[in-house]
């Protein structure tokens, strides 16, 4: 049988490699379906990946959840199951070149014996778009079932022709039921989790560890190892851990968000719809998130500003001022002491009037623009400041306002074609 080519030679003694055991997150990793919690939806009982993957009928997949979602679990639960050839390719660890190696070798080995090869890719958002080009023959052929792992959203990393040629399976953060059963597992298994220690939880200890985690069994489990670590280094080795002694050790809970990822974007489209259904509470939720998640807090300032013309305008002409004022002062300030500023600005914001006629005003122009050219400007508004101009009849016609006040709605502005337009209109 074809194996993948990526063993290394074995730097330490047998016994000093004993020592080196698998962090309790590795060592919990499920291996079979009984075992894989959060995901029924997707892989549950008469579901019909299950059914695909238990039958061995796989086709290429693109696993896309947050960290923790069990994407590497379920790719080895589908090793398991398959007669496939299976190798494991890190997108951060490798590049194209070795890429190349296996797909040769995975086709080579399906000429030769039949069998294909499952090729499980990790992180492949990190291959740009041309290097994903590499699995594209390979894939159309039939050489290799690629199954790759994304936290990031396929639509936006994952070239057109792959992402067509692949079922895009999508795996949610896991809900706190799944996270507390992974944790008791954990706790009472005596063979790879932390059963033979005699640890427990008090309830509110693991409700902490289960927030803690965040919907991410990788973090939750690597939590509480540190716990019970942190309390035998130090000496405390009490069998029942508190919330106290968890909270000592973890100090403060992480949140998930990635600034230049899916979560980015979905925070500040929350961010803004509730600032638009003026709803004060929910935009300074929101708000918290990316503050509290490190987000660039310029880029939310300059939303802001973008906002206070977009759907307030006119209806509150005093709101573009105030957002500009929050730029300034966030500027001056900086965080954490600007996150004032910023919650000021948000509260105007989802407490003012709206009024979306500017923007749609712009935007029905901008449409009349591109599809109708340049349209010549009416005669009587262009200036006449040669002779020639005026001989040929610029500026014949104007009215002038201040003289003609009736100028004001009999005087047209706008071109032929469109001088029954209205962009602006007032609700």
């Amino acid at each position: 049988m074809y194996e993948p080519a990526d063993q290394q030679p074995n730097l330490f003694s047998s016994e000093e490699a004993s020592l080196c055991r698998p962090p309790l997150a590795a060592r919990m990793r499920p291996d079979d379906f009984s075992a894989f919690l959060g995901q029924d939806d997707v892989v549950g009982e008469n579901q019909p990946l299950r059914r695909t993957i238990e039958a061995d009928q796989l086709t290429s997949l693109i696993l896309w959840g947050p960290p923790g979602s069990g994407k590497t679990t379920l790719a080895g639960i589908i090793a398991q199951r398959s007669q496939s050839a299976f190798v494991s390719f890190s997108a951060v660890l490798g590049g194209v070149p070795e890429l190349r190696i296996i797909l040769k070798e995975a086709k080579r080995h399906l000429s030769l014996s039949g069998q294909r090869t499952i090729l499980f890719v990790d992180e492949i958002h990190r291959f740009n778009k041309a290097q994903q080009d590499a699995f594209l023959p390979y894939v159309e052929r039939g050489d290799i079932i690629l199954i790759g792992a994304t936290t990031q959203n396929p639509s936006f990393e994952i070239i057109a022709p792959l992402l067509s040629r692949c079922l895009v399976v999508v795996l949610h953060a896991l809900d706190e039921q799944a996270i507390g059963e992974i944790l008791d597992r954990a706790l009472t298994d005596t063979k790879r989790g932390l059963g033979s220690s005699g640890v427990q939880l008090t309830s509110t200890a693991r409700q902490q560890l289960i927030r803690y985690g965040n919907g991410d069994a990788r973090s939750a489990l690597t939590a509480l190892e540190f716990v019970v670590n942190h309390l035998v280094v130090s000496g405390r080795q009490r069998m029942v851990i508190d919330h106290h002694q968890v909270q000592a050790a973890l100090r403060q809970s992480s949140l998930r968000y990635d600034r230049n990822g899916e979560e980015h974007y979905n925070l500040i489209s929350a961010f803004i719809k509730s600032l638009r259904d003026s709803d004060a509470d929910g935009a300074l939720y929101w708000l918290a998130r990316m503050i509290e998640g490190g987000e660039d807090p310029r880029f939310i300032a300059r939303r802001m500003v973008i906002f206070a013309s977009e759907d307030i305008g006119n209806a509150d002409p005093q709101a573009l001022i105030m957002m500009t004022a929050v730029f300034h002062a966030l500027e001056i300030v900086g965080l954490p002491e600007a996150r004032i500023n910023l919650a000021q600005g948000t509260t105007y914001l989802a407490t003012a009037p709206k009024s979306n006629a500017s923007y749609a005003g712009i935007e029905e122009a901008l449409h009349d623009v591109r599809e109708l050219g340049n349209l010549p400007v009416p005669l009587h508004l262009r200036n006449a400041v040669t002779p020639l101009m005026k001989t040929l009849g610029y500026g014949k016609g104007y009215r002038y306002v201040h003289h003609d006040p009736t100028a004001q709605t009999e005087q047209t502005h706008l071109p032929e074609p469109l001088k029954q337009r209205r962009y602006y209109r007032l609700k």
